[in-house]
């Protein structure tokens, strides 16, 4: 199970939170309810509240302090809907107020519509939005560039040990580094990729590998391969900061 996760407009109208950067993961929203829902979906294997009150949607309850919140699930994705505070014996209280917003839904639906809805409720509206599975799959871009970066460093580090190369699987790919350095002259750095890759890991693989101490490196002089093409070797010259010619 994937980790829960507010919709945007969630996180804007029921949070009253300002949407952060997509460098900033929404399951990580700094929120007692977020986190509360993240750590309550975490195991696909433990069974859920189910609103009863809303019927032509299966929402669960998430508690925490005087939070109460509802998510629906998408395969393993959950989705934090709706959020609000908790209010014994008033009109505000959430879950009465979510039933009560669902039938005015439902109504204002039929009224407009020959076919009419047979539920009880209608909370369609609350259901992520276009713009939330694009959010989501930005943020994977950016996770996967910062996980890259952190596995670039590694690798160097471990080939320029021993000599040899050091390589990772990815889902879809492999990446192998071998750097060989010659004291005090050049540096060659060899780029593995067999696999089906995103073009911009080709990219990132290439600028993000360290190389010297000022921080330079040499950029190909070939495009990078499509993802048609057969598994990609590249070696890099590598400038030496301090070499004499």
């Amino acid at each position: 199970m994937r980790s829960a996760r507010p919709t945007l407009r969630c996180v804007q109208e029921d949070l009253d939170l300002p949407l952060p950067p997509v460098t900033a993961a929404l399951d990580e929203t700094d929120h007692p309810i977020v986190a509360k829902a993240a750590e309550q979906f975490a195991d696909a294997e433990v069974k859920h509240e189910r609103i009863r009150a809303v019927d032509d949607q299966v929402l669960f309850k998430v508690k925490v302090q005087r939070w109460r919140a509802a998510v629906w699930t998408d395969a393993d994705l959950p989705w934090l809907v709706a959020a609000g505070r908790r209010e014994d014996g008033s009109g505000d209280d959430f879950y009465a107020k979510l039933e009560a917003e669902g039938k005015a839904a439902r109504a204002q639906y039929n009224a407009m519509h020959a076919e009419a809805l047979r539920t009880v409720t209608s909370t369609a509206n609350l259901l992520p939005t276009r713009e939330d599975p694009i959010r989501y799959r930005a943020e994977a871009g950016v996770r996967f560039v910062r996980r890259l970066r952190t596995i670039l460093f590694d690798l160097t580090r471990d080939t320029l040990r021993d000599g040899r190369e050091h390589a990772v699987d990815f889902d879809t790919f492999t990446l192998g580094l071998q750097v060989r350095a010659d004291d005090g002259h050049e540096t060659y750095l060899a780029v593995r990729i067999t696999g089906f890759r995103p073009a911009a890991s080709n990219r990132r693989s290439r600028s993000e590998t360290p190389t010297s101490s000022s921080g330079s490196n040499t950029p190909p002089p070939w495009p990078c391969p499509s993802r048609s093409r057969p598994p990609t070797a590249a070696l890099l010259r590598v400038p030496t900061c301090g070499t004499s010619r």
